[in-house]
């Protein structure tokens, strides 16, 4: 399909070009206002915001649902990113329930659901470019890929790195 200025855009160009610009506006926002007020804030506090992002990561579930994608996209891929998904949404609201809690695991735990719900989140990536997934029709998963996910992953990356500066963050 041409549009009226010549310039032909089909599936897989549109996807990866929305792509980038929530990723672009995800690091603006991140970089001017939500890392910076973050920093004010003590460790546990700072992380749940963060992790809540993640509670909704439940909404992958929806790849399971006859009808709403692509059948002919591999089955395996599906049940990865949909378990795979559902499982990041469960760690990350027991994260939050510990820290809000002060238990002596909540720390521990945040690291465990945070390398999971990445290499979750990796996993999927390797998936997106191996199968090209944009040329399947996704229905309303697009917008799974092309705006919760960099939100996500700016979120996994905030995360990592209070938990590395952990011992002099604020308590």
């Amino acid at each position: 399909m041409t549009s009226r200025m010549g310039l032909a855009m089909n599936n897989v160009t549109i996807f990866w070009l929305q792509l980038l610009f929530s990723c672009v506006v995800c690091a603006s926002v991140v970089a001017w206002y939500v890392w910076p007020s973050l920093t004010k804030l003590p460790r546990n506090s700072a992380l749940i915001p963060l992790i809540f992002v993640h509670v909704f990561r439940y909404v992958g579930m929806t790849l399971l649902v006859a009808g709403m994608i692509d059948p002919r996209l591999p089955r395996a891929f599906v049940f990865n990113a949909a378990y795979g998904d559902l499982i990041a949404a469960a760690l990350a609201l027991a994260s939050i329930f510990a820290l809000r809690s002060n238990w002596r695991v909540a720390v521990p735990l945040v690291w465990v659901f945070n390398t999971w719900g990445f290499v979750d989140l990796l996993n999927g990536l390797r998936g997106l470019l191996q199968l090209n997934v944009p040329s399947f029709n996704l229905g309303t998963v697009w917008y799974i890929y092309t705006f919760y996910a960099p939100v996500v992953i700016a979120s996994h990356l905030m995360i990592f790195w209070i938990l590395v500066r952990s011992r002099s963050w604020k308590k």
